[in-house]
């Protein structure tokens, strides 16, 4: 079947949305492969970073020192500027749409810490996320999806997209799966934007659903589109035990502390500042080095969250998900009992380069693809460098997919429809064709299982050159394996 819409949105997370938000009188498709609201950003918990210095002294030059500096150094500056500075706006923008923040006692929005955010440069810990409850994610979908339905946005829910359609140098649509019926359809558009999320599903121990799998990365990729910085990926350092469950730093934020199998608080002795609430990356290191020096519980390759001291109101009140989890999960009362946890692999900082307008680029002199767009995870403006704070993916998320839309908006009004290259669907209908027709025997869910084993073993929290070369002949391997993939269902 064949769809036209001025502007087609692969992916109903957050950064979509935003975007979405922006072209309040345009023909706008968003594609998803799952319900709107139950998009991976409805995952975030722990709130939105911006220096709206609501509860202590702030200032968004403090929230772009943090991020250049968590991202050691490797953030692309400007970006981080941008973001630092219209966070704000941003945030403010979601609070006059309805997103219903926690409040201080005199109605502003109220604010906490956050691992590696910081006052005046690096003096210490300050109170910079902006957060409804643990359910920040959750809360900005909702907010997010009933202003599009307000906008009359058409949504094509479990939509899976298959190829980017490119025509004389410019995009012009895509191709997608509806996933009840088998059907291939093909959708025109002046403008794409990809908002698809990142891959953590390539990890067993992931705090990432099952549907990120990375595919608007692998798509622009077939078609000759380069990926940035996909060497950078960043481990949360409290994810449940075996399982990977992100139980947010928002926990952390409050006052809880990591302990070890000694029942020391031993990130004192790493980060003697900032202690609990180091960025990401640091604190990762610092449990996979006490569990290789032996401190681990009961000498097994985990520490615990503790968070007893914090009350069972403060619990209550601020962090009901997380607590729901280690009970569901783990059969553990958080407040009473220590929680098991480790790393896990949770956001992916490379992706599709873009520029500030969230245009995506395919050379080195940043020329950008007319009529395509990135914004999100599956996105790399580099404003994470090598490592993203805690509370940074929400702002990425608001900031440049606001960016995208005001852009795309632009973009729409200016040009017209290019056409479509002959034949559209064929890739994609020789790409689900082959899936059919074979007849090797071999098991999707035996490939994806050895993939995500390896990486757990080989392309974790510490990597050396000699396992990253395991690796990669494991995933050649792989790649001949999945050749031979039959449906069996």
């Amino acid at each position: 079947m064949y769809y036209k819409f001025d502007v087609v949105i692969v992916g109903s997370g957050g950064a979509g949305l935003m975007a979405a938000m922006q072209l309040p009188h345009t023909s706008v498709a968003v594609l998803s492969k799952v319900y709107p609201t139950r998009s991976h950003t409805g995952a975030a918990q722990g709130g939105v970073a911006a220096a709206l210095g609501n509860v202590e002294e702030d200032h968004w030059k403090w929230h772009m020192y943090d991020t250049v500096k968590g991202g050691d150094y490797l953030v692309d500056q400007p970006a981080a500027e941008i973001l630092a500075r219209e966070a704000i706006d941003a945030v403010y923008e979601l609070e006059h749409r309805g997103l219903p923040f926690n409040r201080t006692n005199d109605g502003r929005i109220d604010q906490r810490r956050f691992g590696g955010h910081t006052r005046n440069f690096g003096e210490g810990p300050v109170r910079r996320s902006c957060y409804a409850a643990d359910r920040t994610g959750h809360m900005i979908l909702q907010t997010m999806y009933q202003s599009a339905v307000k906008n009359q946005v058409r949504f094509f829910n479990e939509y899976l997209a298959l190829d980017l359609l490119i025509n004389d140098g410019q995009a012009c649509g895509v191709v997608a799966l509806e996933i009840r019926t088998g059907e291939i359809h093909t959708f025109h558009a002046k403008a794409v934007l990809f908002a698809t999320g990142g891959y953590g599903r390539a990890w067993r121990v992931t705090s990432n659903a099952f549907a990120c799998t990375g595919d608007g990365m692998a798509i622009a990729y077939r078609r000759g589109i380069p990926l940035e910085d996909m060497e950078m990926y960043q481990f949360h350092p409290t994810g449940i035990y075996k399982v990977g469950v992100l139980l947010s730093e928002a926990a952390r934020g409050e006052g809880g502390k990591l302990l070890n199998g000694r029942g020391e608080y031993f990130m004192e002795r790493y980060m003697p500042t900032l202690k609990d609430l180091a960025p990401r990356d640091i604190v990762s290191r610092c449990i996979i080095q006490e569990v290789k020096e032996g401190r681990g519980v009961d000498g097994k390759d985990y520490v615990f969250l503790d968070v007893r001291h914090l009350g069972a109101k403060m619990i209550a009140e601020k962090l009901p998900d997380i607590t729901d989890f280690a009970r569901n999960y783990l059969g553990v009362e958080p407040i009473t009992e220590p929680v098991p946890i480790q790393p896990t692999a949770h956001y992916a900082m490379g992706g599709l380069p873009t520029d500030e307008e969230a245009r995506v680029v395919i050379d080195p002199q940043w020329t950008p693809l007319p009529g395509f767009y990135a914004a999100g995870e599956v996105a790399c403006v580099s404003v994470h460098g090598a490592n993203r704070l805690g509370t940074n993916s929400l702002v990425d998320l608001i900031v440049f997919g606001r960016r995208a839309g005001k852009h795309i908006a632009k973009f729409i009004a200016e040009n017209s429809h290019a056409p479509l290259p002959d034949k559209p669907e064929i890739y994609a209908r020789e790409l689900v064709g082959q899936l059919y027709r074979s007849i090797g025997g071999e098991s999707a869910a035996r490939v994806r299982s050895t993939l995500q084993n390896e990486m757990d073993d080989k392309v974790f929290v510490e990597r050396s050159e000699q396992s990253l070369r395991r690796a990669l002949d494991m995933l050649d391997g792989l790649q001949e394996t999945y050749k031979r993939i039959q449906l069996q269902d």
